[in-house]
């Protein structure tokens, strides 16, 4: 039966297939909020709610909570907005119109298709949009003749999805005839060409989720022992370096949130699939799309029009998308650190490009265990098993239709594939991962993550070398009509195949039930070469065949092609108007501010974050390279960086390939790498718009020059992805071409993360150096000033010489490690002009004084708006930097000094101007404003807008301070026990479980893992730790608000609940909560036990998460561990999207124990009442707070730190943690 429950605006409606009591009732009006039950079996009027036939992952996060709470019998519970509205907006690829709620509110109307025996395999190909060739469906005639029977639908289908162009690069393994000449390699066979010869750092390639490069010897952070409690210990393993970059273009273009999220979500899951288990560090994100207009009337957007989208606008689909991936990152607690986002469109010689069928990447890197780099060949009797969700009809087809141009099929085949995301689900799934990866001896033999073909591809290539066995009655099955087809076929994200020990299933268990990660035991390996999926319950095989038949030998794929001469018009422009040119410059998205992006993703998480995209006082998205540290000793590290140029290659495909490496390259050279270039290696993701006339060509040219420029260099591209459908097609006929796309990610070691050379201009009387890295001409050609005049142009750039471009890397290289590089930036999308004002852009003093005659380009429009490789370097030696420069061969000039007038002048061939660089900085932030509308509010958006340069980070340290351990009595490196015990405390969906354990044991805590589970089974008690934290992350999902669910554990279990209370109770003990924790304690009056109102923790005041490094003071309070930095005005982060602390009484009333530095919006980010950030209990000792101080231990882990404290090992934020290990120590009871 369907109960339903109001709140507001919101009807609850809950199916349960038991009658709920009083007391249970009573329980779920709590979880909602106070509602009301509704005693009624249907509800009047109108409502948008989720599409019946779709579960939505929140349903299934507040099922579990109901679970949690010992509420049985619960099967789906839904949220539905009412509306007056007639035209009321929403989302139809999630969400529909309903007349009135009533019993059937849930039903669907359908019963499980049986299995269907396919007898035209032509005609089952074009009903069921499976992109099938003719070869390939005359390769399954002759596969069911040889079987005796005809193919059943579910193999046609799992051979359509496992053989699709989407998961088998069918081109890049094919033949290629370009003008009548055979091509002697494969585009694979060119990209593999670059590891053979030069293979680097190289320790796996092309044949896992992701790539490996050999890294440093690190130091593993993690409890003793995975299956219960226990202590937090180190040991050192010796590391690989992960790095992988994935595409989901077409699920982004139909349903861009759920289509970004499970592209970001399955990129992690390449990640942690690697070898037998591997772990996800930081992401990276690019969004392509055509162009948003944001406001009428801007003049590039003027000369093309607007087409009839086929499902999203171009401002949809970034903001949705962009959400889509901020979402699941900040949920599965995986920061994005670096991006890239384009915006173009161009019709010229009877042909339309745009990025109607838009691109969205999802990269990343992350590290391993080297003995766990390579995945074992299952045995026969290998249990296969199953982590993660339920089945459900999600992404049925995904592999094929992506493989096509949109629009090729109708719209009900290709909305099919449309995905939904639970990175909660696929949290607790990596935590049962994590936990096997991290002992001495890894169960895992093989493990593969589910995408693309779901069970199908995931299964079959788990026991692709021995055949296995598939016990369908054991698949978790969400949706009770599915078909056996939908079944092995659904694209359902968030789980994970593995074959494990077959001694070891029942430690993996005990290790995913506490941490509440379903876990199915589904099939064993053969050894029979077959692949079958049986039902034992009812002896139905939809799949049984031999594993060759399902791979297929069906013929090589040709490409027949010829070159195809297009030029394109050069660009016209008066050089008067330079002024004119670079004002509108900075407002093409591009080129622009990207702040939208970046203040709604969280940038911190993990605590390893050396360098994310903000920079500076100001707190702008500057810096272009990322930075983690590989563990919490912070020296060692992984840096990567993007780069692409298909603008250029529309003109030039070889010099488009050539320009991204060189973008990719010049933006990691600012992290000082342990290897140097020879250590760097490449994914290379192709997106292009094959099998129209002249593209196949293309891409062949420019993959040819992708591999010849990384030979030439010494590095290696051994990762990468295609997709080669990119066309959008229209009702009408219309056809749009994406440009020819090659996104390049570049990953390598670092030696030393503090090191790092961010583009912020330091305060100190100092010179700027232009270093030539392209040894050629300052071309304008596929520009972005190009697209400001609506032209692409010819005259591309390059890289001249790639070891005269190897040369200036390296010398680059020597002046960072050497510590002479004050400040530097990559010449890239803007050109030089672009560089030199960001330079600028991130404090409120720092201004230029340029003279560019020494560069000997007259024309001042080619000169500053080119986009020739090159980098700006900020040095105080100049003179001598530059003569370096000179005898290792390289081009550099000195171009002028640094000036704190806040002018930009500019003298170049008698042409001179002098510009106001805050006013070319609020035209670069406006169309981040713009864009921001969409997503905070015309009102927050525009606060945003104004204030972001009045809330400058100004710090306060404490007096005496010393950034140094000794100080207190800290050994980083300890491994003995101190006798001080503390736990830290996590729900499923928290994430900042080791950073913190981390600040407590670095203070000189032994630190006890504790789950809610172990809480709520009675494993744990807290009896014998003097201090609890309550850490970070989205608890559930923050499903029915932050930190309901994990407060409703503790309230209705009574073991937990006991032990809650007991430990409260007693006078030797301490706790924190942050962020989750904050909200946790404040849901569960921790605090402020006796008022009669209690504090509220609501949503921000944006109604967005918020991400963003903010100063803070720490207020006069008796607090235990903030009391002795009352006073200092601090650094530290925020990452929260319900952060905004409600207080019902005066100020006076609250232990206030820190405020944000600024009242005003953003650098307060939520809107608390009296700027609150944290509040403590009236005795001290327990205390609730917002901000991150466990992401902000160390000076590197800040976004700026002082410039003058460059020695300091350790940031203020330590002695919250030293003093809660000192009063551990006087007041605990021995």
């Amino acid at each position: 039966m369907i109960l339903f429950f109001s709140k507001d605006d919101t009807v609850f409606a809950v199916q349960t297939k038991t009658e709920l009591s009083g007391e249970r009732l009573a329980r779920l009006k709590w979880l909602f909020g106070n509602a009301d039950y509704l005693d009624t079996l249907s509800v009047e009027g109108d409502f948008i709610g989720p599409r019946r036939e779709m579960i939505t992952p929140w349903s299934t996060n507040a099922v579990e909570i109901t679970q949690n709470m010992g509420l049985e019998g619960i099967v789906r519970i839904e949220e539905f907005r009412r509306t007056k509205e007639e035209n009321a907006a929403f989302d139809p690829m999630l969400n529909r119109r309903y007349h009135g709620l009533g019993q059937d509110v849930f039903t669907v109307d359908k019963r499980p298709d049986d299995v269907v025996y396919i007898e035209n395999i032509e005609e089952y190909n074009r009903q069921e949009g499976l992109a099938l060739s003719a070869e390939e469906m005359e390769y399954l005639r002759e596969v069911s003749r040889r079987m005796g029977r005809p193919l059943t639908d579910s193999e046609v289908f799992g051979f359509s999805q496992v053989n699709s162009e989407h998961c088998r690069h069918k081109i890049f393994n094919g033949e290629f005839v370009i003008d009548g000449r055979t091509k002697p390699e494969t585009l694979f066979k060119l990209i593999k060409k670059t590891t053979s010869t030069h293979p680097g750092r190289v320790v796996s390639a092309y044949k896992d989720n992701c790539a490996f490069l050999q890294g440093p010897v690190a130091e593993q952070f993690a409890p003793a022992t995975h299956d219960k409690p226990d202590y937090f210990e180190t040991k050192e393993f010796e590391s690989v370096i992960s790095v992988k970059a994935e595409t989901h273009n077409f699920p982004t273009t139909v349903e861009p949130f759920n289509g970004a999220a499970t592209g970001t979500g399955g990129e992690i899951r390449d990640r942690i699939a690697g070898g037998k288990g591997a772990f996800p560090v930081a992401g990276t994100a690019v969004y392509m799309t055509s162009y948003p207009r944001t406001e009428p009337d801007r003049p590039w957007e003027q000369y093309t029009a607007e087409r009839p989208w086929l499902y999203q606008t171009p401002e949809d689909i970034l903001i949705k998308a962009s959400n889509g991936a901020s979402d699941f990152g900040n949920k599965f607690g995986q920061p994005l650190i670096c991006g890239s986002l384009l915006t173009f469109e161009h019709f010229e010689n009877g042909k339309k490009y745009g990025y109607d069928k838009v691109i969205m990447q999802a990269g990343g890197v992350g590290y391993g265990k080297k003995v766990d780099s390579i995945k074992d060949e299952p045995r026969a009797g290998d249990p296969v098993v199953l982590l993660g969700g339920d089945n459900y009809r999600i992404g049925m087809g995904g592999g094929a239709v992506s493989s096509v141009a949109t629009g090729e099929y109708q719209s009900d085949i290709e909305l099919n594939a449309v995905q939904r995301s639970n990175p909660e689900m696929q949290k607790r799934a990596y935590n049962a991962i994590r936990a096997v990866s991290e002992e001495d001896i890894n169960p895992i033999v093989s493990i593969h993550d589910h995408g693309a073909g779901g069970h199908l591809n995931c299964l079959s290539e788990l026991v692709e070398a021995t055949g296995g066995r598939i016990d369908m009655e054991q698949l978790p099955v969400g949706d009770p009509t599915l078909s056996a087809r939908e079944i092995v076929g659904n694209e359902s994200q968030e789980r994970m195949g593995l074959v494990i020990d077959r001694t070891k299933i029942d430690h993996l268990r005990r290790i995913a039930d506490r941490e509440r990660s379903p876990m199915y035991v589904i099939g064993e390996a053969t050894g029979d070469g077959r692949f079958t999926f049986v039902n034992n319950e009812t002896g139905e095989k939809p799949i049984d065949w031999p594993l060759e038949y399902m791979f297929g030998k069906a013929p090589r794929t040709v490409m027949n092609d010829r070159h195809v001469e297009e030029t394109f018009g050069e660009i016209e422009y008066t050089p008067g108007n330079v002024v004119k040119y670079i004002e509108e410059l900075l407002q093409l998205e591009a080129v622009a501010c990207k702040d939208w992006l970046t203040n709604k993703v969280d940038r911190s998480v993990t605590g390893r974050i050396a360098m994310q995209q903000c920079a500076g006082a100001v707190q702008l998205p500057l810096n272009d390279c990322a930075v983690v540290a590989l563990d919490y000793q912070g020296t060692s590290g992984i840096a990567t960086a993007l780069g692409h140029a298909p603008v250029a290659a529309l003109a030039d495909p070889g010099k488009g390939s050539v320009l991204a490496i060189a973008e990719a390259l010049t933006n990691i050279v600012f992290a000082p790498l342990a290897c140097g270039l020879e250590g760097v290696s490449l994914s290379a993701n192709w997106m292009w718009p094959c099998k129209n006339e002249g593209e196949d060509a293309r891409l062949y040219d420019a993959v040819q020059a992708a591999s010849d420029f990384a030979i030439a260099l010494g590095i290696n591209i051994p990762t990468g992805k295609d997709s080669l459908s990119m066309t959008q097609k229209y009702p009408d006929g219309e056809v749009v071409y994406a440009p020819g796309t090659v996104i390049i990610t570049s990953a390598a070691e670092v030696s030393d993360i503090k090191k790092t050379v961010s583009p912020a201009l330091k305060h100190r009387p100092s010179q700027l150096v232009y270093v030539d890295l392209s040894g050629g001409g300052f071309g304008l050609g596929g520009s972005s000033f190009g697209q400001l005049r609506g032209r692409v142009g010819m005259d591309v750039p390059t890289v001249a010489d790639a070891d005269y471009f190897a040369g200036g890397f390296a010398a680059v290289q020597r002046l960072i490690a050497a510590g002479r590089v004050l400040a530097g930036h990559d010449v890239s999308a803007g050109g030089l002009v672009t560089t030199l004002l960001e330079m600028t852009f991130a404090d409120n003093r720092s201004g230029m004084s340029l003279d560019l005659d020494v560069l000997g380009e007259k024309d001042i429009v080619r000169l500053l708006f080119s986009e020739k490789p090159a980098v700006v370097l900020q040095v105080e030696d100049a003179v001598s930097v530059c003569e370096e420069l000179k005898l290792a061969g390289v081009n550099a000039f000195r171009i002028g000094e640094v000036n704190f007038e806040r002018r930009f002048r500019i003298s170049n061939a008698g042409v001179e101007f002098d510009l106001l660089v805050d006013h070319l900085r609020d035209l670069w932030y406006k169309s981040s404003y713009l864009l921001d509308r969409r997503q905070s509010g015309e009102k927050k958006a525009l606060e945003r807008y104004t204030n972001y340069k009045n809330q400058e980070l100004v710090y306060k340290f404490p007096e005496g301070f010393t950034g140094k351990y000794a100080r207190y009595g800290i050994d980083p490196h300890r491994k003995a026990k101190t006798g001080i015990r503390a736990a830290i405390i996590r729900e499923k969906g928290c994430q900042c479980d080791r950073e913190m354990a981390w600040c407590m044991y670095l203070a000189g805590m032994d630190v006890k893992d504790v789950h809610m589970t172990d809480l709520v089974s009675g494993r744990e008690t807290l009896e014998d730790v003097n201090m609890i934290v309550f850490v970070g992350g989205f608890s559930n999902s923050d499903v029915l608000g932050s930190a309901k669910g994990w407060a409703g554990a503790f309230l209705y279990n009574e073991k937990a609940k006991q032990a809650l209370d007991r430990f409260y109770a007693r006078p030797d003990t301490l706790s924190l909560g942050v962020c989750n924790g904050c909200q946790l304690m404040i849901e569960l009056g921790l605090i402020t036990p006796s008022d009669a109102e209690k504090p509220r923790m609501l949503h921000n005041d944006s109604h967005k998460f918020e991400s963003g490094f903010v100063g803070v003071e720490v207020r006069p309070s008796n607090s235990v561990l903030l009391g002795s930095l009352a006073g200092s005005r601090l650094g530290v982060w925020i990452a929260h999207g319900e952060g905004k602390f409600r207080l019902p009484y005066a100020e006076e009333h609250y232990n206030v124990a820190l405020k944000y530095a600024y009242e005003a919006y953003p650098a307060n980010p939520n809107g608390s009442d009296y700027n609150v950030a944290g509040i403590v209990s009236a005795d001290g000792r327990h205390l609730a707070m917002m901000p991150h101080l466990e992401r902000s231990l160390r000076p590197w882990n800040w976004a700026w730190y002082p410039e003058e404290r460059t020695q300091d090992e350790v940031s203020p934020w330590i002695e919250a943690f030293v003093n809660a290990r000192k009063w551990i120590e006087t007041n605990a009871k021995r």
